[in-house]
């Protein structure tokens, strides 16, 4: 686990933006099971935690090459993806999950060139899906991108096929194995709980049944 790793967990988890909870698990839209519920948007309402949080992601940013644009997933990657192209001083455009049904029909929102590289923002990697949308919608416009940047992931088997189909790479500053490992630090959850967190991602699906939940 790297510092910065650690760090964004930290705060992830002070604000209750990643809830764990192996005892009383989370049902999702899709009908499964849970032991985490991740809600990026809180960083929004916490100035010192989401100042650090830019940083480190700016950070990250610039560390894997020269960018002409910043992206922003629709919708949840378009604050954060504000802030880092105003901390790197850089255009910003965001894709929409499909073209506007009246007016010009935007699919990108913003000025994006042909050629010019994009680094893809989005907050919460689950199977990656909304995020190669983003993706797509720039290559298909005539730029270059081959880089997705997100605050966390849960490094479902999912995600990565898709993002090895899509040829991108996903950059994240932390992930649901080192936020497990902070939160058993930090004695929030138990040895037990801990192993059951990382038996979901690998297997979500079917976890709530080999739980006893279901």
């Amino acid at each position: 686990m790297t510092n910065e790793s650690r760090q964004i967990a930290k705060i992830l988890l002070s604000i209750g933006a990643v809830s764990l909870n192996a005892k009383k698990p989370f049902r999702y839209s899709s009908g499964i099971l849970s032991p985490v519920y991740t809600d990026c948007r809180l960083i929004m309402s916490y100035p010192k935690e989401r100042k650090l949080l830019i940083k480190l992601f700016s950070d990250t940013v610039s560390s894997h090459g020269s960018f002409d644009v910043i992206a922003g997933t629709a919708t949840a990657g378009i604050p954060h993806a504000a802030w880092i192209a105003e901390k790197l001083s850089l255009p910003m455009i965001y894709a929409r999950n499909k073209p506007k049904d009246h007016g010009k029909g935007n699919l990108i929102e913003g000025v994006l060139k042909k050629r010019q590289k994009v680094a893809v923002i989005e907050d919460l990697i689950s199977t990656a899906q909304s995020s190669v949308v983003t993706v797509n919608a720039a290559r298909n416009a005539g730029a270059i991108a081959n880089y997705i940047f997100s605050i966390t992931t849960y490094n479902l088997s999912k995600s990565k096929e898709i993002l090895k189909e899509n040829k991108v790479k996903l950059i994240s500053l932390t992930n649901l194995s080192d936020l497990s490992s902070v939160a058993l630090e930090n004695k929030h959850i138990t040895a037990k709980e801990n192993d059951m967190i990382l038996q979901w991602a690998s297997d979500p699906s079917s976890w709530g049944n080999r739980m006893g939940f279901e």
